[in-house]
């Protein structure tokens, strides 16, 4: 297993939580829980494989499936829905925040495996780490996060260029990407914690997401 597939896992892992906890918090039954967690674990990776013309990947391999099931049924073992709000809400940011990294490394392997320019490699990168948490949100009536708060989106677009150049300067190597992965969840914490984002039409205060389970 190289580095990319243990990354690849953490991202299935902390985005099947982060849609664990969403579902909770609309009060969703067990099925509902469950698709909510899937589609925001593979969601983002099956829309980036349609763009490149290819059979989604959890169609044809269980690596995937096996990790969210895994991660949900330890999720209810330890009863992480039960949490007091403040550790719920740290609960979902540190793992979107970690699904978010990884996929965004992901998405711009597979550009550079597919010898595409920057803007494709970044795309798809793009595409992998916030197409799952669209999803997500849609699924259960909430505004994307992307589209309304933090540097989310733009901090996919700085791993994959990140990726992009160091593919190009042949520096990308398990140490490197893991440091790329590194920063990037350091990133997203660090400007949530700070409450800083794009300018916008309405107020970027700490701890306003609408996602973050009550």
């Amino acid at each position: 297993m190289n580095t990319t597939d243990i990354i690849n896992i953490i991202g299935t892992a902390a985005f099947a939580i982060s849609g664990y906890l969403v579902g909770f918090r609309k009060r969703l039954d067990i099925l509902g829980v469950v698709i909510v967690a899937l589609l925001t674990a593979v969601g983002g990776g099956m829309i980036r494989d349609v763009l490149v013309g290819q059979i989604p990947q959890v169609f044809t391999h269980n690596t995937a499936l096996i990790v969210i099931f895994i991660t949900l049924f330890t999720a209810w073992l330890l009863r992480l829905h039960t949490r007091q709000r403040r550790a719920l809400a740290t609960l979902f940011i540190v793992a979107d925040a970690i699904g978010l990294a990884a996929f965004s490394i992901t998405g711009a392997q597979v550009g550079l495996g597919l010898d595409l320019n920057v803007f494709g490699v970044i795309t798809l990168g793009f595409v992998t780490a916030v197409g799952g948490g669209i999803v997500r949100d849609m699924l259960v009536n909430d505004v994307p996060i992307i589209l309304r708060k933090d540097f989310y989106g733009s901090i996919a677009i700085l791993i994959g260029a990140g990726l992009y150049l160091l593919d190009r300067l042949g520096w990308a190597n398990a140490f490197t990407l893991n440091l790329l992965f590194g920063l990037g969840l350091a990133t997203r914490l660090l400007v949530h914690r700070w409450g800083l984002g794009l300018p916008g039409f309405q107020n970027h205060g700490h701890g306003t997401d609408s996602n973050i389970p009550d």
